[in-house]
């Protein structure tokens, strides 16, 4: 008795993908945009992307302290990893 060798073992060449499986993650990539950009309108409201799209300054007023402080650290950061404009 011989176990199966490697010229007796036939395995299928990969064919091409799906079409349903296309589609299904087109819509998985999608649906994960959305929830995304839901989430942040969650956390972070619109106000702030009002005024990039209307080119307006926010007030000092707008933010407290603290978020003029965390925004000086997110800068900061985005600066030290190269990440600025």
């Amino acid at each position: 008795m011989v176990a199966c060798s490697h010229s007796q073992h036939h395995a299928r060449a990969p064919g091409p993908e799906h079409p349903l499986v296309a589609v299904l993650a087109l819509i998985a990539i999608v649906a994960a945009i959305v929830l995304i950009v839901a989430a942040r309108f969650a956390v972070h409201g619109a106000t702030d992307l009002q005024a990039v799209l209307l080119e307006e300054e926010l007030p000092a007023s707008a933010q407290s302290p603290e978020e003029r402080d965390l925004e000086a650290a997110v800068t900061a950061n985005r600066f030290a990893a190269g990440l600025l404009h």
